[in-house]
């Protein structure tokens, strides 16, 4: 018998490092990914705290349903196709004059024509249930809340408490809120993620929307249209509190000493930049009124020369 020599290659160290390390930026990366991913879950619209904002992702959530109807058959039916039909196959049959199939057509035109009817049938009715003008059912009372887009900063006006807040946005839990919105300058988008709903604020128009929070926390709220230099930092919180802390803070704030007229109106329509928020008193009930019918002037909106140093620290004056 003849005997066989094996030659033995010793594993390459420099491939098996760079295994290790490829491994391990792998799972680095798939963690870092799932990470991300799931950061922004407790602050968006997948963790809705009120009726609209869970009305919303069920639509979303529907919606990616419906279409993966017709996504996820797609991309089997490609792997299968490209197995079935491989060059080493010989079961597989070739048709080179094939031209035509009612059948085929039929399941071509025939699925994607239910999905853009299911897709539709979710739009026209959520869009007609999620109306932002339409009242929410409630037997509660809802609070009026008139917002004031400002550069770069926003207003929240609380008519019936006789208040108003720059930056920050308080309202009772499981309370309907109904929003009058309008821009004192240049359009932009009022946006709570976890509410739901965003809608534009634009200059000398009035919007509605109605909203609600069922979970007492702090909601990260942003104007998610860009408007200027101090679009980034034009973002506010809105508390949720129990109804007996809303009465409290509505009361502190009737006693401030800042007085919220036309005159503070005017300072306060001055471009600015990272906000802090505090409290008015509010001594012109008809300040919103006015802001919308431009009895009192807009504000100046974005400079189209160079921006000066204490406006727009960013500039470099």
């Amino acid at each position: 018998m003849r005997e066989r020599n094996y030659k033995i290659i010793p594993p390459d160290p420099l491939r098996s490092h760079f295994g290790i390390i490829w491994n391990r930026c792998g799972r680095i990366a798939f963690v870092t990914a799932g990470a991300i991913g799931l950061s922004g879950c407790n602050t968006g619209i997948f963790d809705p705290v009120g009726p609209v904002g869970s009305a919303e992702k069920s639509i979303l959530i529907d919606s990616l349903g419906i279409m993966l109807a017709i996504v996820l058959p797609t991309i089997v039916a490609i792997i299968a196709f490209a197995w079935w039909y491989r060059a080493s196959n010989g079961r597989a049959r070739y048709l080179p004059d094939w031209e035509y199939s009612g059948r085929i057509e039929m399941v071509v035109w025939g699925i994607p024509l239910l999905v853009i009817m299911l897709l539709g049938g979710v739009a026209w009715i959520g869009s007609h249930d999620l109306d932002p003008a339409k009242p929410l059912a409630s037997s509660t009372k809802p609070v009026e809340i008139q917002v004031v887009s400002l550069d770069w900063k926003w207003l929240f006006i609380y008519p019936d408490q006789k208040i108003a807040s720059v930056n920050e946005l308080v309202v009772p839990v499981g309370t309907p809120i109904h929003f009058s919105l309008t821009s004192a300058s240049v359009m932009s988008a009022f946006f709570i993620p976890q509410l739901g709903s965003m809608i534009y604020t634009m200059n000398g128009m009035t919007t509605q929307l109605n909203l609600q929070a069922d979970r007492i926390g702090i909601f990260h709220g942003l104007s998610a249209h860009y408007n200027g230099d101090g679009f980034s930092d034009m973002h506010f919180d809105t508390r949720v509190v129990s109804a007996a802390e809303f009465s409290v803070w509505a009361q502190k704030a009737a006693g401030s000493m800042l007085a919220l007229d036309d005159q503070s109106y005017g300072e306060l329509s001055k471009q600015t930049m990272h906000v802090t928020p505090f409290t008015f008193r509010l001594e012109n009930p008809n300040l919103f009124h006015e802001i919308v019918t431009q009895t009192l002037p807009p504000g100046p909106g974005p400079d189209l020369e160079q921006p000066t140093a204490s406006v727009s620290p960013r500039s470099g004056g």
